[in-house]
């Protein structure tokens, strides 16, 4: 459990890094992130920093889930998407902001972490599927947001097509680990608008399924 000290600096890294929507900033604050990481690093989950959960994959640090989240502009209507669920840390912050969040994950067993994480949290607006995310949830698209916690080297195709007309994709855009954007892109009548919003580091959009 955290202590107050350790809430406010939190809350502090956060607004520092420009997260001033006060629906993300008290939706954040109503998930604890120790819950989604493994005792050995549950003692750091108030630090901003990124830190190591199974299948080689990391949750990322709480101003950078702040930041996309606040981007991603959620309405309490929309259907949201998430590539990349995690142990579910990013999602339940959603689940908080959207009508229902829809989230993907390649390997098995972090979907089925993440839905005891969810059930504990009495999150039922959340659907965890583990299925390859690079192609999206066709048979529930369209949706309003989609939010990917991966860096691909494009937003990917399948994914910008799942975006209903106004709807908009957060996406870590890079060709490596060191050199990545954060980008917000927007469904017009016309195409697509892109948007660069600050430099970021994501593990790599991966396709396939992890049986583990």
């Amino acid at each position: 459990m955290a202590t107050p000290e350790e809430v406010i600096r939190l809350q502090l890294a956060v607004r520092a890094r420009g997260v001033t929507d006060l629906r993300v900033l008290m939706a954040m604050e109503r998930v604890d992130r120790a819950r989604f990481l493994s005792e050995t690093f549950a003692a750091r989950a108030y630090e901003d920093v990124p830190l190591p959960i199974a299948g080689g994959q990391t949750i990322s640090q709480p101003s950078i889930v702040g930041q996309m989240t606040q981007a991603l502009d959620v309405q309490p209507r929309d259907k949201v998407l998430e590539v990349g669920t995690g142990t579910g840390y990013q999602a339940a912050v959603l689940s908080h902001l959207a009508r229902r969040v829809y989230t993907v994950e390649r390997h098995r067993a972090l979907t089925r972490a993440a839905q005891v994480n969810h059930q504990a949290l009495g999150l039922s607006n959340i659907t965890q599927i583990t299925a390859d995310g690079s192609f999206g949830l066709p048979e529930q698209a369209p949706f309003d947001r989609i939010l990917v916690t991966a860096a691909a080297e494009d937003p990917p195709g399948p994914l910008l097509a799942q975006l209903r007309i106004g709807g908009s994709m957060v996406v870590p855009v890079g060709v490596s680990d060191h050199v990545q954007t954060l980008i917000k892109v927007t469904r017009t009548d016309g195409g697509y608008e892109y948007d660069e919003l600050s430099p970021v580091r994501f593990v790599p959009l991966v396709e396939g399924v992890e049986h583990d």
